[in-house]
């Protein structure tokens, strides 16, 4: 079954290709006969009821530098695609907001995967709300006062933006440090979003587990370390891999998860565990395939073309 696939990402030439999930799931497409087309989000355009994009060919292959041919953009309806990778990165904004409505005027006679409109309404930190029981204490607030008890109560505690990604604006504040004034401050200047703070996990120092499941079933794992004198485990911050397997806990979150997940469409999911605790469901852009790949053997991309063959001869 050859597909058109269209891949709506960042700007391709600069990816890191031994990182990039993006990058496998296009070499994975294009070993099984599916043709590729290239565009970047901003050149969406919506008229008279037709989504286009000006797209380009595409073909990919492992030689970091020159590992993307594309071909001379033609400005094509995106409803002739069989299948939208909808995989540009966060920040979860307006503009990718925007994104997911002009997508879904196409979605689901063109598989978009994510879908759209699950993907507006999962936001990674709101959406792992709805499974309480699974998530260190967390408060969601613009108020002040209200980070103030919640760390009076909890001592030690993480704030961060609602919408961040990558570790950017994570801070942990210990029970004696006297920041929490500037970095509400500084919060409400930046943002006009509320902020999340957590209680701190201790456990993060043995590791954030990365989670990948498909079509609502674990695929694979990788432990995010930390470095020293560091609280976050990402990779954009600076955090080692190693090789994971799956908990008990673990097992028990995705199953409880999972079967949500595949009902919304939301077939490519990366979900961070710390100490046995959900922290976050990634929909948008998830990445650790290479990770786990590497480190486990594993061919997740397969995982994940098998999932999408499969909803396309549905």
């Amino acid at each position: 079954m050859a597909l058109r696939v269209a891949i709506q990402m960042d700007p391709i030439h600069s990816i890191d290709i031994v990182a990039d999930s993006t990058f496998v799931l296009a070499l994975e497409a294009q070993s099984r006969g599916h043709r590729l087309f290239y565009y970047t989000p901003e050149n969406l355009s919506f008229r008279d009821g037709v989504l286009r994009a000006p797209m380009q060919t595409l073909s990919v292959q492992a030689v970091q530098g020159d590992h993307a041919t594309l071909g001379e953009p033609l400005t094509t309806d995106l409803s002739t695609m069989d299948v939208v990778l909808l995989r540009q990165d966060p920040p979860f904004d307006m503009a990718y907001i925007t994104t997911t409505h002009l997508l879904e005027q196409i979605h689901p006679d063109t598989l978009v995967v994510n879908d759209p409109a699950e993907v507006r309404n999962a936001p990674e930190k709101i959406y792992v709300t709805k499974y309480p029981d699974l998530m260190p204490p967390t408060l969601i607030t613009s108020d002040p006062a209200s980070v103030r008890t919640f760390r009076n109560e909890h001592k030690d505690i993480i704030l961060k933006p609602l919408y961040g990604n990558g570790g950017a604006g994570v801070f942990h504040l210990k029970p004696n440090d006297e920041n929490l004034g500037s970095l509400l401050e500084m919060f409400a200047a930046q943002w006009r979003e509320p902020l999340i703070a957590q209680r701190y996990l201790p456990e993060i120092r043995q590791g954030d587990k990365r989670i990948i499941l498909v079509d609502g079933k674990p695929a694979g794992a990788v432990l995010r370390m930390p470095g020293d004198n560091e609280a976050r485990a990402n990779f954009h911050a600076g955090g080692t891999a190693l090789r994971a397997d799956l908990t008990d806990r673990e097992q028990e979150i995705c199953a409880r998860i999972g079967p949500e997940l595949k009902a919304r469409g939301l077939i490519f999911v990366g979900i961070d565990v710390i100490g046995g605790y959900l922290t976050e469901i990634n929909v948008t852009s998830p990445t650790g395939i290479q990770e786990i790949n590497r480190l486990s053997g594993a061919r997740i991309e397969a995982l994940i073309w098998d999932a999408i063959e499969r909803r396309r001869e549905n």
